[in-house]
């Protein structure tokens, strides 16, 4: 039991940490513009507001959202006890968040597969972003046929499945606008309290991301919060000392968002009854990270090769 709790707290802290890079290296630019005073207060009460706020809540949020006649205190009381009339109601309610949840990440990787910039990893991710325009037409298919058997099985599923997308396209959009805000937040005339503000809503907003697949890993709410919170505190540290090494790492993007595509994939398959193993996900994560390192190592070493450093 206890190696089982060991391997999913480190995949759910690999998969933040991996899903984080872009947030830590937009904090890093930002905070790069700020007297040392802000960045001490950013990163002190960053992390108390990262970890024990945004990613404390989110998971009781998310369960109270697919269990909505729970009390506060039922909530807790699944999240810290062993309560077996509770877990068996929350159960029968997992899979309409393994569907709204697996529906948000797979939609998050097919938009950074056809419509975002990124260094290709493999060719056909060069192909695919020139076909962009496809990536509508293939979420508004992919929406339609999960929601079509989904009221086969559950209407309430079809629900979980349009939350889902919804949650995706509120997000994104904001994600979206995070690029041109960034160039923004580094003009001097911003005063450091609102840059201060803007990179808490924003990583609030990237967190989503790590507490949504968190689920794939496990429904323990202690190890979610363990998992994501180890996470979380490795990317402020990378925020800090790392992000320009990281950076040089061209392909952990690319990692990251094929981990959060299968993952994604894996809570689609589990709402409709497939089971998997607790390992799968962890083992997932790692392995991708481990191939994704690779290929931006070999990437640096080729680099190296062709302009030689004097």
């Amino acid at each position: 039991m206890i190696w089982h709790f060991i391997i999913v707290i480190i995949g759910l802290a690999l998969f933040e940490i991996i899903s984080s890079v872009d947030n830590a290296i937009i904090n890093a630019h930002v905070l790069k513009t700020l007297p040392e005073k802000y960045r001490k207060i950013f990163l002190f009460w960053g992390i108390l507001f990262a970890v024990f706020i945004v990613r404390g809540c989110l998971p009781f949020l998310i369960i109270w959202i697919s269990n909505p006649k729970l009390s506060f205190y039922e909530l807790i009381t699944f999240a810290f006890s062993k309560n077996a009339d509770l877990s068996a109601v929350i159960g029968q309610s997992t899979p309409l968040l393994l569907l709204g949840g697996g529906m948000y990440l797979f939609l998050v990787f097919l938009a950074w597969l056809f419509l975002e910039e990124k260094k290709y990893a493999f060719f056909v991710e060069s192909f695919l972003h020139r076909q962009a325009a496809w990536f509508y037409a293939i979420s508004s298919i992919l929406v339609t046929a999960v929601v079509y058997f989904s009221i086969q099985r559950n209407p309430l599923l079809a629900l979980a499945a349009t939350i889902g997308t919804s949650a995706f396209f509120i997000t994104d959009g904001f994600k979206k606008n995070s690029e041109e805000k960034e160039k923004e937040l580094l003009k001097p005339g911003l005063s450091a309290w609102s840059k201060i503000f803007y990179l808490e809503i924003l990583d609030a907003s990237f967190s989503i991301d790590g507490v949504v697949g968190a689920f794939a890993f496990t429904m323990s709410v202690p190890l979610i919060l363990v998992g994501n919170g180890l996470g979380a505190f490795v990317v402020r540290e990378m925020t800090v000392r790392g992000v320009n090494i990281i950076a040089k790492f061209a392909y952990l993007k690319n990692g990251a968002m094929y981990s959060i595509g299968l993952l994604g994939g894996v809570m689609i398959l589990e709402s409709f009854g497939r089971e998997f193993p607790f390992w799968l996900a962890p083992l997932n994560t790692v392995l991708i990270l481990v191939l994704f390192l690779w290929l931006s190592i070999r990437e640096l070493k080729l680099a190296k090769k062709v302009y030689p450093v004097n």
